[in-house]
């Protein structure tokens, strides 16, 4: 036993040789650094500087003096009195400068000790330098000398860190804080070895790496960084956390395992097995009890953290949920926008599912979507009106737990106010949160939390994020519901455009039935009036259930492109008209256009048809198609009273311009629209009183069949 305590405290002296020699060149170190930075810019960090270097100083003086003498020497501790000095000038100095002078109490406590560590620090070098035993009766001495420096120093840093304003870094309280931990740690110490009648040597030797550990405070306050508040991410400190007690662990095994080889026995097999037993079973706990992990993460964010929420961090994964369809974990695709607002809303609080409720057609909310939600949601449940309009009136973020008991606590909000929150709600002890997501003042849908592993009462910050993110996410679900709003006005659109379209033909047929029952009561005993007759009823019967067709939704016209025939397209509209008006027809043999028959068919009987509305009873009309250029071209040809350059240029293809009684200008600008659709064009050419020239340009047949001929060939 005494070999292996022997073995213990040589181990321990080499670590603390060890420690002394980093703690001296960090300290050294950081003393040529502060000597070396611009005053100017020290000066802007701090009120006095040259303290700061001065500690510096002092500290690098004091790990020589453990480095060389050992940590419990007395040499070690006159130098540890020229490091008091300096810590407490520095201290005086940058909490209380001129122009903010020091309480008396705190004064007259400062004074003293000043004054008791010049005396110690004289006393000490004057004992050694007279007589090379002085250690024996001056080590005592300086002890209980330390021990009321100690004590004095903790009551300066307590009083500096009242004084603390909004003018200080964070970084200076650091400082503060490890001379804070080099008195405490030494004044433990003097403690136990009063008590116990013996010097605490094990703790004596580990000095150096507390001293050590008080370097970066030094660096830190010196840097251009912290003006404001230094923080760590949740991240960080969570793993820091995880970090210390994994040491801590660890130390605690190292002391066990030390007291069993000093009490002896097998005591350090039993107390192995019952540390791993230990470990084993809290990580089983951890790992398979979500209630755990949920409590462990309450208690973490209460007590080591300012805030509940890392508000940057939940902020981000709540935008990026409510922002993109991703698929979950379980590989269940994501991109409803109303589950993604449940989603977001559940883990922003770490509840495990929620319920999203939309109003219907007679204004009460009733459940539209779920995420998560064990064991679905009753039939019939619903917000009725009252409770949606005492809701959206009130803005009251609901803690139904509250609401069970009858009573609010201090913050929720809703005092007193009658919420009329439906039985159902109440009775499912699933149900925690109650979220209004107003947009403008209007309720847009409601949001029912399921509650959490642990459950706990909303606080005020609990309230805020919900509200907030509450407000959010209903910006999400108004901009869904407009794009909604919009993409059923472009249907009715569409409809209302294809209905103005068939009205301007219907209006055609009219006109030329009402021409066809006219001349009935004149040419009716005639045989070839009525043959033309039944004809042009036959063709308008065709023509009027075309226009119910495209009534109806279909694919644009240019899809159904292909090879038509323009000869046989011309005549047959010749044929319509030729009840109104007899038309010259010349076609260019075997002549074929790219395009959709129906298409062409209807922008010719549109030209057709203006030509011979404009022109007088016994003025030719004229429709002569060639080839021209790769192209077809379609000529359509009156003798009227033609039109001005500036009508063609800014009126004639605008819909609802029409220059004839009853017209509803739609005409032209449909023709034009049905011809750009078929890559095709639409040219005028005319004069006053000289008669207009309509040219409508399609691609040739045999062009474009070549092309795809040898587009698939290659």
């Amino acid at each position: 036993m005494a070999r292996g305590r022997a073995l213990t405290v040589a181990t321990l002296g080499a670590l603390s040789q060890l420690l002394s020699a980093l703690a001296l060149a960090g300290f050294g170190g950081v003393a040529l650094w502060l000597l070396t930075r611009p005053r100017a810019r020290m000066a802007a960090l701090m009120p006095a500087p040259h303290w700061l270097i001065i500690a510096a100083l002092a500290g690098t003086i004091w790990c020589a003096a453990l480095y060389r003498f050992a940590p419990g020497s007395s040499q070690a501790m006159v130098a540890r009195s020229l490091r008091d000095v300096a810590m407490l000038g520095w201290l005086a100095a940058t909490f209380w400068p001129v122009h903010a002078p020091m309480p008396g109490p705190l004064r007259l406590i400062l004074r003293l000790l000043v004054t008791l560590c010049a005396i110690a620090l004289i006393g000490g070098i004057a004992a050694h330098w007279r007589s090379a035993a002085a250690g024996a009766w001056l080590g005592p001495t300086l002890g209980v000398s330390g021990m009321i420096v100690a004590t004095g120093g903790l009551l300066v840093v307590d009083g500096a860190a009242r004084r603390a304003g909004v003018g200080l870094r964070m970084p200076l309280m650091a400082v503060a804080g490890g001379f804070a931990m080099l008195w405490a740690y030494e004044l433990n110490v003097q403690l136990i070895g009063a008590l116990t009648g013996k010097p605490a040597s094990t703790l004596i030797l580990l000095l150096p790496a507390v001293a050590l550990m008080t370097v970066p405070t030094f660096v830190l306050a010196a840097m251009d960084v912290g003006r404001e508040r230094i923080r760590l991410s949740r991240t960080v400190a969570t793993r820091t956390l995880i970090l210390i007690a994994a040491a801590a662990y660890l130390i605690l095994i190292g002391l066990a395992g030390a007291v069993a080889r000093l009490v002896g026995g097998d005591y350090g097999e039993l107390a192995q097995g019952l540390f791993l037993i230990v470990a084993l079973g809290a990580g089983g706990v951890l790992l398979l009890s979500a209630r755990t992990r949920a409590w462990l993460a309450v208690m973490i964010s209460k007590h080591f953290f300012e805030h509940r929420y890392d508000y940057r961090a939940e902020w981000m994964r709540f935008t990026a949920t409510l922002a993109q369809g991703a698929k979950e974990d379980g590989g269940e695709d994501d991109r409803n926008l109303h589950r993604r607002v449940a989603k977001a809303l559940a883990e922003l609080t770490g509840s495990p599912g929620a319920l999203l409720m939309l109003p219907d057609a007679r204004g009460a909310f009733r459940v539209a979507e779920q995420w998560r939600w064990p064991a679905g949601v009753e039939e019939g449940a619903a917000l009725p009106l009252r409770s949606s309009f005492m809701l959206q009136e009130s803005r009251h973020i609901v803690d139904l737990d509250v609401e069970r008991r009858g009573a609010a606590p201090d913050g929720s909000g809703h005092e007193g106010v009658d919420l009329a929150i439906p039985d159902w709600l109440r009775a499912d002890m699933r149900a925690w949160v109650v979220v209004p997501v107003l947009h403008f003042q209007r309720m847009i849908a409601v949001a029912v939390l399921h509650r959490p592993p642990v459950s706990r009462p909303l606080d005020w910050e609990d309230l805020d994020v919900l509200r907030i993110a509450g407000q959010q996410a209903a910006s999400y679900l108004a901009e869904s519901q407009s794009l909604e709003a919009l993409s059923e006005a472009k249907r009715f659109d569409e409809f209302n455009r294809r209905f103005a379209f068939i009205m301007h033909d219907i209006k055609n047929l009219a006109s030329q039935l009402s021409l066809l029952a006219r001349n009935a009561e004149r040419h009716a005993d005639k045989p070839e009036f009525r043959a033309d007759m039944i004809g042009t009823l036959k063709v308008s019967a065709g023509r009027l259930s075309d226009l119910l067709v495209r009534l109806s939704p279909r694919e644009r016209r240019a899809a159904e492109a292909g090879r038509t025939l323009v000869e046989p397209l011309l005549r047959d509209v010749a044929a319509e008209v030729r009840p109104r008006r007899t038309i010259f027809v010349g076609c260019q043999a075997g002549l074929a256009a790219w395009g959709d028959g129906a298409s062409i068919r209807q922008i010719v009987q549109h030209l057709v048809a203006n030509a011979i509305d404009a022109s007088p009873a016994d003025t030719p009309v004229q429709v002569i198609a060639v080839a021209e250029h790769d192209r077809a071209r379609i000529d359509v040809i009156d003798q009227g009273g033609g039109m001005t350059r500036a009508f063609i240029r800014d009126e004639l293809f605008k819909p609802f311009v029409s220059t004839k009684e009853g017209g509803f200008g739609l005409g032209a600008f449909e023709a034009l629209g049905l011809a750009q659709a078929m890559g095709g064009s639409i040219d005028v050419a005319s004069e006053p009183e000289q008669g207009s020239a309509f040219t409508l340009r399609l691609p040739l047949a045999d062009t474009c069949e070549n092309g795809q001929r040898m587009g698939k060939a290659g």
